[in-house]
């Protein structure tokens, strides 16, 4: 389990950067489409933070759920 949410966390972190990156680089370079892309990559750099945050409390949530129910059966 840990060795899954480190790969987990590593993919994150590329994906973090990788928007990052993206976004600097949409700010300076002009292009017709520049603007559109720049604002998606800011939306993204806002919305996967927030959303693996989510899932992070929703996991903790249901494995405490899990863990309790599995107390009652013994």
């Amino acid at each position: 389990m840990k060795n899954i949410k480190r790969i987990l966390a590593i993919i994150g972190i590329i994906l973090l950067v990788g928007l990052y990156l993206s976004t600097l680089l949409f700010a300076i370079f002009e292009n017709p489409n520049t603007y559109l892309w720049f604002r998606a990559s800011v939306i993204a750099t806002i919305a996967v933070p927030v959303l693996i945050y989510a899932y992070t409390l929703i996991f903790k949530y249901l494995k405490q759920r899990g863990d309790t129910s599995d107390e009652k059966k013994r």
